[in-house]
């Protein structure tokens, strides 16, 4: 199969999205299949491009609005070319937005299968947009919402979200594929390294983190957390691999604290250095209620290292409580989540028995079985809406489903507005 893949974020940028895309890119080549993935360029000076797939980059404006994305610059017609090249079978978007707008035109213009991946909860990113409000987040969940039920299937990386999609309308098939970990790479780290490399002892109790440092991934509640903690464990340490705008707030909190010399903030971390860090960690702690997919919590489950992360969607697939970490509701207070990092602390049977589990919950989430997966679903979808008609019909064809797709974008958009407004309206009868 030829597989095209539209999204917004892709390496070199740091996120869930553009490593899920990157994977499954690289995995669907491993079994045979092409793929190229339709990005916008992360810096000037960025080359980056698969070893396998083909990346066609497109102009962008990087750092949008202070945020470490980049926003595609719309030239129409940019991309037409290199597609029609590539002749795909399956249209694969993976936002609902922007590109995910060309992804729409591509596989209505071709009369191609269209899936969509919801990667992300996008009402906790409208900080990052002008005139965030309230009704901002309800129109966005309106709006992906609808993109969805324009799609043939879509994919949840997660259960808890495949249900919540249920819930707002989605009315398409969905399936629940998550992103897989690569389990022997994160097993093979040397923590040792990176405890030589930044002055911890290699008998020091490592607290550790792995993420973008953004205001949704819920930071300032975790550095308040594991800084309670090390209040009364002196010799223990906070790693923290990951860069963004919440990193100086954690180091303010660590300094209030005067902690930060049990604090190690490691900027950003790729390649091995990533399965290294991952092994230099005791215990994994997570807070953001954010999340579609846990990665993170799969690949330090991968390096061996349990996890502490509060009730909501992502973590609670793949942290078991009193299995393979601590689960935690999604209220409870730091004072709590500092003592459940207490309790492991204190308690190194159970430690060594929460590793083994974790290594268990890697191996379900291995990529050889999430790709398996993802290429089921493409199979079953193949051929779907396929073009028959004579040979003389393909140029209108060709222009009126083009038209459509222009038609169903509008109307996408339109839907969630008018969704939104009379939902306003009947807030202010209430009101009267």
């Amino acid at each position: 199969m030829n597989i095209c893949m539209f999204t917004n974020t892709f390496l070199p940028h740091v996120g869930g999205v553009a490593r899920s895309v990157a994977f499954f890119a690289q995995d669907l080549c491993g079994l045979g299949h092409k793929v190229l993935v339709v990005a916008p360029t992360f810096h000037e000076d960025a080359d980056f491009g698969g070893e396998h797939y083909e990346v066609l980059r497109l102009p962008a404006i990087q750092n949008f609005n202070g945020s470490d994305f980049s926003l595609r610059i719309p030239i129409p017609f940019i991309i037409k070319q290199k597609i029609d090249r590539f002749s795909p079978d399956v249209i694969h978007s993976h936002h609902p937005y922007l590109l995910g707008d060309a992804a729409i035109r591509a596989a209505r213009t071709r009369n191609l299968p269209l899936v969509f991946t919801h990667h992300t909860l996008y009402e906790q990113y409208t900080h990052y947009v002008p005139l965030d409000s309230k009704t901002l987040r309800h129109f966005v969940i309106e709006l992906s919402t609808e993109y969805a039920n324009l799609c043939v299937k879509v994919v949840a990386p997660s259960l808890s979200v495949a249900r919540l999609l249920h819930k707002r309308g989605v009315e398409k098939p969905i399936e629940e594929i998550p992103t897989g970990v690569d389990v022997q790479f994160f097993d093979k780290g040397q923590g040792e390294r990176i405890r030589q490399t930044y002055g911890i002892p290699q008998d020091a109790l490592v607290i550790g983190h792995v993420g973008r440092l953004a205001p949704e991934k819920n930071l300032t509640y975790l550095a308040e957390a594991v800084a309670l903690f090390l209040e009364s464990y002196r010799d223990a340490f906070f790693v923290v691999a990951g860069s963004g705008p919440s990193e100086s707030n954690i180091k303010r909190i660590f300094a209030n604290k005067s902690l930060s010399d049990q604090l190690r903030m490691l900027g950003t971390v790729t390649g091995q250095d990533l399965a290294h860090v991952y092994q230099a960690m005791d215990l994994f702690v997570f807070s953001s209620k954010s999340e579609t997919q846990g990665m993170v919590l799969t690949e330090a489950m991968a390096a061996g290292t349990p996890v502490i992360a509060l009730d909501a969607s992502g973590a609670r697939e793949v942290v078991e409580d009193g299995r393979n970490g601590r689960l935690l509701s999604e209220t409870a207070s730091p004072q709590s989540f500092a003592q459940a990092i207490r309790e492991f602390s204190e308690d190194a049977t159970q430690a060594k028995e929460w590793q083994k589990e974790a290594l268990k919950t890697a191996n379900r989430f291995s990529r050889e079985r999430s790709v398996q997966r993802l290429v089921g679903l493409y199979q079953s979808i193949l051929g779907y809406g396929a073009d028959h008609r004579n040979h003389e019909l393909v140029t209108f064809d060709t222009l009126t489903r083009r038209l459509r797709a222009e038609w169903e974008l509008i109307s996408e958009k339109t839907k969630a507005a008018t969704k939104l407004i009379k939902e306003g309206n009947k807030r202010l009868v209430l009101l009267e």
